[in-house]
């Protein structure tokens, strides 16, 4: 049996999982986006399910103002009796917390910040067997910062009573290299009794890197792996299809077989706009060290796990198979109405949402974007509802009325990476009927097409991106009909082209920077006016155009791969 890389594709960056029973559960860092750290569950490593989001109340994270690679870093999901608990920083305010919940899909609590004693970022949690619960993180070096990037591991005991740390700090590890920079993301295990550190190591770029260290005692001193790096593709060069790879968190399936999930970049052409996704690979351990896809040592496009002992994962993947389940379908393609007063959990929005601007379920039917004045380029809330880029090929497309005669207010679809690097494609009504398309590259907008327009207020918006272009389409529609009921383009109107072969890379990771991946979804804005009126979206649909070169976690036993062949 074949387990499919990525199996998260799309910006799912810096993995945590745990298991509890048959289901794995793993969450992802989100940064500026709201609601933040998505959490899913799978019972075969393969097919994931998102089952809700930890901060889905403005009143467990402030987001405000915050730039799109700030915001919440790299948490860790872990269940100790009864309770699943989740820890993670806001580097946008209030520093690293935990909050709680008796269901992994909750409501979780509202957030238990630790205070200045709890310093740095990507913390995580390990329950030891005496049930103390130990808090490990990284931070500055306490002996003294040398250079950018001269930081430490460290260990203290967390009164989970409290909430707070106790006890001494204790700094353990400093990097397994010489000036090492960026040691991060530590996670915390106890095996065959020798406690084990993994932590990344070389900066979230081409260096990144996976390191393994151990030691007898909780606090040191540990000795590192070595045959570190224990994973990395900074020797495979920039060619190679999956790159960036680093921050790994292990789990074990309950028949002593080991996996290791972490996060990787597939750049296309030396750019990459899907961010950094989750990718999986097997362990074994060797000598008292795990060895990551022994004797391949790299990331592969499928995971074989044929050979796993009494693999209880190999009977669900051949049940999903079986089964098809629809979050299984990794041809990611759906259409979305808006009959219910909630989001899709898998829909982003860019900050703190304000109360009434962005209504679900609105006349029982529309995605509703009331008039606000904030733009993308503003580290503001703006009217922005968006699905990650999930393929290299794929086509968004929707519906929308314009409520409103006012001059400036718009409509349309965005293409985001950050405040100051995204494509806007907008619907106005007034002075004129008309659409725009938009480049934002350096916080500079661009005016790059422009088409009037029969009058009306309705219109469709369609997006095709081919690898790293994008092409342009609208038409006006006489009479709303969801999608679906017809594909035929005569029945509304030819498709206008507005542009073809837009090129995308200004939104690339190596071009705009950060720490995020593309988004495309619904935006609104009165451009800088406030007022009345209001935007309805009907329907907003993603599907994939080609198949990938490299999957997105699709299960295919071997029968079925020289099928599809």
């Amino acid at each position: 049996m074949m387990i499919r890389n990525p199996i998260l594709s799309g910006f799912y960056p810096d993995p945590s999982i745990c298991r509890v029973g048959e289901w794995f559960y793993m969450v992802n860092s989100t940064f500026a986006y709201f609601p933040g750290i998505p959490v899913f569950r799978s019972r075969d490593l393969a097919c994931w399910e998102q089952i809700g989001n930890v901060l889905e109340r403005n009143s467990q994270v402030s987001l405000e103002g915050c730039g799109h690679s700030e915001g919440i870093y790299a948490p860790t999901i872990r269940y100790y009796e009864g309770v699943y608990y989740v820890i993670a920083t806001n580097v946008s305010g209030g520093g690293n917390f935990i909050v709680t919940a008796r269901q992994p899909e909750g409501p979780w609590s509202e957030p238990y910040f630790l205070g200045e004693k709890a310093q740095g970022i990507d913390p995580s949690l390990f329950f030891d067997e005496d049930g103390s619960c130990y808090y490990i993180g990284q931070r500055e070096n306490s002996r003294g910062s040398r250079y950018f990037g001269d930081c430490e591991i460290w260990i203290q005991k967390l009164d989970l009573e409290r909430m707070e740390l106790v006890g001494e700090s204790h700094p353990v590890l400093y990097g397994f290299e010489k000036n090492a920079v960026w040691p991060e993301g530590p996670h915390l295990y106890k095996k065959d009794g020798w406690y084990y550190i993994l932590h990344a190591e070389g900066g979230t770029e081409r260096n990144h890197c996976i390191a393994a260290a151990r030691s007898r005692e909780v606090f040191g001193p540990y000795e590192y792996c070595p045959a570190n790096p224990i994973l990395t593709h900074r020797h495979l060069g920039k060619d190679y299809p999956v790159t960036c790879v680093g921050h790994g968190d292990l789990t074990e399936d309950g028949q002593g077989n080991w996996y290791m999930v972490m996060l990787g970049s597939r750049p296309e052409m030396g750019y990459t706009l899907l961010g950094r996704e989750t990718f999986l690979a097997k362990v074994v351990w060797e000598d008292g060290w795990p060895v990551v896809n022994p004797g391949i040592g790299r990331l592969e496009t499928s995971v074989d796990i044929s050979g796993d002992s009494e693999s209880s994962i190999e009977s669900c993947l051949k049940e999903a198979a079986k089964e098809r389940l629809e979050f299984c379908d990794q041809e990611h393609s759906k259409t979305y109405t808006f009959e219910n007063e909630e989001l899709p959990p898998e829909f982003l929005l860019l900050r703190n949402p304000k109360e009434g601007m962005i209504l679900s379920g609105a006349e029982g039917a529309f995605l509703r974007m009331n008039r606000n004045p904030a733009v993308l380029k503003e580290q503001a809330f703006p009217c922005y509802a968006a699905l990650r880029f999930r393929d290299r090929s794929f086509e968004v497309e929707t519906e929308l009325e314009l409520k409103t005669d006012s001059e400036g207010h718009c409509g349309g679809i965005a293409l985001v990476q950050s405040n100051d690097w995204h494509f806007r494609l907008e619907c106005y009504t007034a002075p004129q009927t008309k659409v725009r398309l938009t480049a934002c590259q350096g916080g500079k907008d661009t005016a790059l097409g422009e088409l009037l327009l029969e009058a009306g207020r309705r219109f469709q918006l369609r997006v095709i991106v081919d690898g790293l272009y994008a092409s342009f389409f609208c038409r006006t529609a006489e009479k709303s009909f969801h999608k679906g009921d017809s594909q035929d383009p005569q029945i509304e109107g030819d498709w206008k082209t507005l542009m073809e072969k837009v090129d995308l890379r200004p939104l690339s990771t190596e071009n705009a920077g950060g720490f995020v991946g593309c988004t495309a979804g619904m935006y609104a804005s009165g451009n800088g006016r406030a007022g009345d009126g209001y935007v309805d979206f009907a329907w907003f649909s993603y599907k994939v155009l080609k198949k990938q070169s490299i999957g997105s976690g699709a299960v295919i036993e071997e029968t079925e791969k020289r099928a599809a062949r």
